[in-house]
């Protein structure tokens, strides 16, 4: 099992910057970490993710403004976000991916931040 802690979130003026931290613990190796979000009445999305093996995935409204680090030792993921606009306005959910067979991966979820962009 993986727990997840999120902070960061908050209210931040368009063009604004926020930086959401999310640990993990419980497990001895999770294979990706990430940050997906959902606005209200629409579905969760991705928004960013690091795996084990390096590769990346961005979701295209980053459009560079957004950057994920991870420690890999800590077990955090952290998401940097530049130039907030409101549309960015959300919960965003923590996201870690454990192995559990050769070809299968469980999902777990942090209890979600609020992002809020608005002047």
């Amino acid at each position: 099992q993986v727990q997840l802690v999120e902070s960061g979130g908050g209210l931040v003026q368009p063009g604004g910057s926020l930086r959401l931290s999310c640990a993990a613990s419980g497990s001895t190796f999770i294979y990706a970490m990430g940050w997906y979000r959902q606005a209200p009445g629409k579905q969760r999305e991705l928004v960013a993710q690091l795996s084990s093996d390096g590769s990346t995935n961005f979701a295209d409204f980053v459009k560079d403004r957004f950057t994920i680090s991870r420690d890999y030792a800590k077990n955090t993921v952290d998401l940097q976000m530049n130039n907030l606009q409101p549309e960015d306005t959300a919960v965003y959910y923590c996201n870690a991916k454990r192995p559990t067979s050769e070809r299968t991966m469980a999902d777990y979820w942090g209890q979600g931040t609020q992002v809020i962009v608005s002047s």
